[in-house]
């Protein structure tokens, strides 16, 4: 499928010109501001103008750029002011402006300072009326951050989904309503004391959303066939934070990829570390993943389900992965893991793994649904954040 492609805000070539778009994807390509020029005027130096000049985007495209580019803007000032010249959505203005708001005073009380933010933007689906008077776009924005703090400076990336729509305003467009793709707060259980049943239910819909795909490389070294037969061994935190590091933001193609794939994520991570898979056959108990067989994936439920994995980890085990909950995310190490109950009820819905540290000392974090690398562990950027989440943090075994 043909791509058209938008520039603004660079000194690269300018995109092809008269590419009409068509359904499928669609690109809406780097825009990117620093922090120097977050305070004053939105001037940019003459050549990335005369760059932008040649590759001026036209119709909506012109509206989903600009406001690509609030967006990245307010990734750096934490405000959300400007918005309103192209989003006439005032509750999602609201919810964008909370949102910052709660970010700002997080990242004052951290002593952080985002120093240059890039956000390019991806549209993955595009449905137009037949008039073009109305448009619905289906948005990816990816964000990499640079962050300042007590001398230290770290990267942070993450993927974000919305849906946008645009209604024609003369000559112009206006985006009447903006819907965050929220898939980290997609429940998976009806309480926190789920009967297997409903965990069973929830299996069949992960199975549904999914493709089936190779069987995957098994640890032999750590699990053969698929037996835990020796004590001693060392869980490798680098290697889990490394794994994570390589697959945050694609699927690893050895092992199934749900639509919902953070839990999926973390057990692969926690297994490329040596945490040895608890092979039971039986998908209401153990820990492990044995891929493709006899026409269906066949994993527990602990592998792909964060309130499932919480559940396992909070359990004693003699042997295979094991963790010990602890109280706070300062006593968390490299290759542990944090799973989010958002609105504080007892279901456990997201799942992360630490894979670095800021210079505070507190952890972050990668996140496979919505890709997240090195972002800070407490997820006040998130939607699905609410004033009620609660947090458990498991500290993965040195030795098993």
């Amino acid at each position: 499928m043909p791509r058209s492609r938008i520039r603004a805000g660079t000194g690269k070539a300018a995109a092809r010109k008269g590419t009409v778009p068509k359904p499928g994807r669609v690109s809406v390509q780097a825009v990117q501001l620093h922090g120097a020029e977050r305070a004053g005027s939105q001037a940019l130096p003459q050549r990335r103008e005369a760059a932008a000049d040649t590759a001026k985007p036209e119709g909506w495209k012109a509206a989903v750029h600009r406001y690509v580019k609030l967006y990245n803007q307010a990734e750096i000032d934490r405000y959300a002011a400007p918005f309103e010249e192209v989003i006439i959505d005032g509750d999602h203005l609201f919810r964008f402006t909370q949102r910052l708001d709660r970010l700002r005073e997080q990242e004052l009380l951290r002593g952080v300072l985002p120093s240059r933010s890039e956000t390019s933007a991806e549209l993955l689906r595009i449905s137009e009326s037949g008039s073009l008077s109305e448009v619905c776009v289906l948005i990816e924005l990816r964000i990499k951050r640079t962050i300042d703090q007590q001398g230290r400076t770290y990267l942070e990336e993450r993927c974000d989904r919305e849906r946008l729509w645009l209604a024609a305003d003369g000559d112009a467009y206006s985006i009447t309503r903006v819907e965050p793709i929220v898939s980290e707060r997609r429940p998976r259980f009806s309480s926190s004391q789920s009967s297997h049943a409903s965990e069973f239910a929830d299996e069949q819909l992960l199975a549904a959303e999914s493709k089936p795909q190779s069987i995957p490389y098994i640890n032999y070294d750590v699990l053969p066939f698929f037996k835990h037969g020796r004590a001693g061994i060392r869980y490798r935190r680098d290697l889990a934070a490394a794994y994570a590091d390589r697959w945050w933001n694609e699927a690893n193609p050895a092992y199934e990829n749900f639509e919902v794939n953070c839990t999926n994520y973390i057990s692969q991570c926690l297994f490329a570390g040596n945490g040895p898979m608890n092979y039971t056959g039986k998908r209401a108990s153990g820990w492990w993943y044995r891929g493709f067989s006899g026409g269906r994936e066949n994993w527990s439920y602990s592998w792909a389900v964060a309130n499932a994995l919480q559940h396992y980890l909070s359990a004693p085990h003699n042997s295979s992965l094991r963790a010990t909950v602890v109280q706070s995310a300062d006593q968390l190490a490299l290759g542990d893991v944090i799973i989010y109950d958002w609105g504080g009820d007892g279901r456990f819905q997201h799942s992360t793994i630490v894979t670095a540290f800021d210079a505070a000392g507190m952890p972050l974090v990668n996140a496979n649904t919505v890709p997240s690398r090195h972002r800070y562990w407490d997820y006040q950027d998130s939607y699905a954040w609410t004033e009620n989440t609660k947090y458990r943090f498991f500290h993965i075994a040195d030795e098993f």
